[in-house]
């Protein structure tokens, strides 16, 4: 496997995010003996070599095509709340390597590839996942395979589909998009997704890990892992995370955000499954599109806070 990994003066500077990068290395995948560099920020009580005292774990995860960079506006508050911080970069995003060709990437190895850094490497346990777009499919997959590594969930414009049901026509016309552009302008699209204006210091900076289309393949192939049909090879995997997800029952939240048409009436199906969904404060983020960390970073934020502090203990 060919890895190409972004050069560090990339990520100099970049406003609002003075956090500390972290790596583990992860098994490729391949059958070889290679390795995978995977790039995470570990904020909180106690600092990172010292999380004897951090009893409440919140693990952050992005989707496509940004990065940890989405969440630097929540990091600080959740933070201040006492909690320690887990944002990972997926592989193809962020500081993480990124494999040059893109039949190296596919669903299960995006699962397993986070599967390894945050268990095998952290050994992360008692965690809150928060988990949006890409976030989602693979964050529900890890906590339908791993359920006792988790003590509650928020789902936030997010999904885990089988190809069972139809997609949104604005999935599709982004899946159309993200084949046919001959350039992925990636900082333009997470400005698209947004109902707020992005500065240029932010554009640049969702451009930052990708210094040429080289380095986007992951990007131009998470929207072809989408199940959007039955015989999808992902979607038996998810159909049996379903099947773990209808018995759940620890904290299970919907923070949806009320101007995203990709992901638009996927929170109710959570609502309908999900014995931890029952009698929780499911709320919509106001205001907000499709990054609504962008958007509205403050009101999903205080969503997980109380997530965590009204069901502790």
């Amino acid at each position: 496997m060919r890895v190409l990994r972004t050069p560090e003066e990339r990520f100099g500077s970049l406003p609002g995010y003075g956090f500390q990068p972290h790596f583990v290395e992860v098994p490729t995948g391949d059958g070889s003996n290679d390795r995978l560099r995977v790039h995470y920020l570990d904020e909180g009580p106690g600092g990172s070599h010292d999380r004897a005292g951090a009893t409440e774990v919140v693990l952050l995860l992005h989707g496509e095509p940004s990065w940890s960079y989405l969440y630097r506006k929540m990091v600080p508050g959740l933070v201040a709340a006492g909690l320690r911080v887990i944002v990972p970069d997926l592989v193809g995003f962020g500081r993480s390597d990124k494999p040059s060709s893109r039949t190296d990437y596919s669903y299960a190895r995006h699962v397993e590839w986070m599967r390894a850094a945050l268990f095998d490497n952290l050994g992360l346990e008692g965690v809150t996942i928060v988990g949006q777009d890409w976030g989602g499919l693979v964050g529900l997959r890890l906590v339908a395979e791993h359920p006792e590594r988790f003590r509650r969930v928020v789902v936030a414009n997010t999904g885990l589909p089988t190809g069972d049901d139809d997609m949104s026509e604005a999935f599709f016309a982004w899946q159309r998009l993200s084949q046919e552009a001959p350039e992925l302008p990636i900082g333009r699209i997470v400005a698209g997704g947004c109902t707020t204006s992005l500065t240029e210091e932010a554009v640049a900076a969702y451009d930052a890990p990708f210094p040429d289309e080289s380095y986007k393949e992951g990007a131009r192939q998470f929207p072809l892992l989408v199940p959007t049909r039955p015989d999808d090879p992902a979607s038996e995997a998810n159909r049996r995370a379903w099947e773990v997800l209808s018995a759940f029952d620890k904290p299970f939240l919907c923070a949806f955000s009320d101007g995203d048409p990709i992901t638009r009436g996927a929170d109710e199906r959570f609502k309908q499954l999900v014995p931890g969904a029952r009698g929780q404060p499911h709320t919509t983020i106001a205001g907000a599109g499709h990054f609504l960390q962008e958007d509205n970073p403050e009101d999903l934020t205080s969503a997980v806070i109380d997530l965590v502090h009204t069901t502790a203990g």
